[in-house]
């Protein structure tokens, strides 16, 4: 009989998700704010450390909520990673204010804090990096060089919910950070993120951003007779019904985060000699670092590999898939002048996402190292 293909990502339950829904639907409070999103805040808030924890219907919200609390309009300028996803980028673009990329680093592909200060200017309102891969940035060195020019920090958290810098939780660091709880995530509830408020000058107002500009939340508690436009802002409250989905996730966070280090552990052990034999690269974890064990990746020794690599395996049953697009080389990307990332562009051509969720039994990831390493670089480097 043949195989089922190895999936890329699967969602899986993992105790009282259908069970707190369906809680959720007997009570009939189905929008935000109500009883399941406010325990998913208070899990996070300790779980982290953290002054607050705002639920809200995306990562990207979250950043456009970032972009708001700053002010951000046409004068400033935002650093920002060029190896990341879009929603990075586009909250600040969407305030008109002006993209200064920067290169990611070659080991970790974070955000290259060798290169952060010369592209601070007087202009410099922000800078957001990414814990890609859950691994945390040089953030030592980068508060060093914001806080010395006055720029507020900011985290784009994403992928490392469980991530950590020198024990320390990643989104604990900027004034403000990112969640993300999409359906690919380690934790999720389909569609969903947060924002971490670590500056406590911000919270109420990110309150009233969130609630469509009103004061709603000092309405319901009793802080005012009515509530009223206050600001301007959107609707980004998380439903409780997708809340209730993710509070029955947080309370297995290390039976999730368990599961993932094992598979992420497997590879890297099982990968070591492909590695040498091919010229590949592995994910690096810097000694100060905790990985949140989000994606594992491998870095094809050239650019032509990385295509033949995803289609040899696919071939064998695998779904494997390339990474970010640069987006100093995008269409709008180019708009905010021509930035030199060569990192970011070679990452970007080589790099190749194995499959990897909570749950994944390790007969699969059997496979997917059984894949890679029947795979033939040499024939592929020859044909070039």
């Amino acid at each position: 009989m043949k195989q089922k293909p190895v999936a890329f990502n699967r969602a899986s339950l993992w105790g009282n998700e259908i069970s707190y829904m369906k809680e959720a639907i007997d009570t009939m409070h189905l929008s935000g704010d109500g009883p399941f999103g406010k325990k998913c805040q208070t899990f996070l808030e300790k779980k982290l450390q953290v002054s607050r924890v705002l639920l809200t219907t995306s990562c990207t919200h979250a950043l456009e909520m970032m972009a708001l609390l700053l002010n951000v309009g046409p004068e400033d300028e935002i650093i920002v990673p060029s190896y990341t996803f879009v929603s990075t980028a586009n909250a600040f673009a969407l305030r008109n204010a002006r993209l200064v990329f920067c290169d990611v680093r070659p080991d970790t592909l974070n955000l290259d804090e060798t290169k952060l200060e010369k592209l601070i200017t007087k202009r410099t309102k922000a800078v957001i990096v990414v814990h890609y891969a859950g691994i945390g940035c040089e953030m030592n060195e980068i508060l060093r060089i914001t806080q010395k020019h006055g720029v507020t920090l900011l985290e784009d958290n994403a992928h490392g919910i469980s991530g950590r810098y020198e024990d320390k939780a990643l989104g604990s660091f900027g004034a403000m950070a990112t969640l993300s709880f999409h359906e690919t995530k380690n934790i999720t509830c389909g569609e969903g993120g947060a924002l971490i408020i670590n500056d406590p000058s911000l919270i109420e107002r990110a309150e009233i951003i969130r609630d469509k500009g009103t004061d709603r939340s000092r309405f319901f508690r009793g802080a005012v007779d009515k509530y009223t436009w206050q600001d301007i802002g959107s609707s980004y409250v998380l439903s409780d019904l997708l809340a209730a989905f993710l509070l029955g996730q947080l309370e297995k966070w290390d039976a999730i985060h368990a599961s993932r280090r094992e598979v992420w552990s497997y590879y890297h052990e099982q990968l070591q000699g492909w590695a040498k034999e091919t010229g590949a690269k592995l994910p690096t974890v810097p000694a100060e670092c905790t990985g949140s064990y989000h994606l594992y990746y491998v870095m094809t020794a050239t650019a032509g590999e990385q295509r033949a690599l995803i289609e040899h395996l696919k071939a064998k049953g695998v779904n494997s898939v390339f990474h970010y697009l640069p987006l100093h080389e995008s269409s709008v990307g180019k708009k905010y002048g021509n930035f030199a990332c060569p990192v970011t562009t070679a990452s970007s051509e080589r790099l190749v996402r194995l499959p990897l969720y909570g749950g994944m039994p390790l007969e699969e990831a059997e496979r997917v190292v059984a894949g890679l390493k029947s795979f033939k670089a040499s024939s592929v480097r020859q044909a070039a």
